[in-house]
């Protein structure tokens, strides 16, 4: 039972991990875009300019190497200065409030 129990865990943990996309430094996003266009990817780092209302906006994240913009619907936009670590898809030419972002990422899920 507990050998059961164990490979069953074991196996879940496999499927979640498989479906989380792999962390990549901003840098490498912006060094080769062609490489993650239309990819979910993740980033981590500290958001130093947001803006936004009503759960729809965009917050740029920094994470040492690079920038990039986050197009979050539905997600909300975190406050200059959190810490984030945030999944999306890759896109060019992103616009959003009448602004125009180069390299962005449609924010897809956010944890903290």
């Amino acid at each position: 039972m507990r050998k059961t129990v164990l490979i069953a865990a074991v196996l879940a943990t496999l499927v979640l991990l498989a479906g989380c996309p792999q962390g990549h430094k901003i840098s490498d996003l912006e060094r080769d875009p062609g490489r993650y266009y239309n990819k979910e990817v993740a980033v981590s780092g500290t958001v130093s300019n947001s803006f936004g209302a009503l759960g729809t906006g965009a917050y740029e994240v920094d994470d040492g190497t690079g920038k990039i913009w986050v197009i979050s619907t539905g997600y909300g936009t975190p406050s200059k200065g959190a810490h984030v670590d945030v999944a999306g898809t890759l896109i060019q030419g992103a616009n959003f409030g009448g602004r125009s972002f180069g390299l962005a990422l449609r924010e897809t899920r956010r944890r903290r």
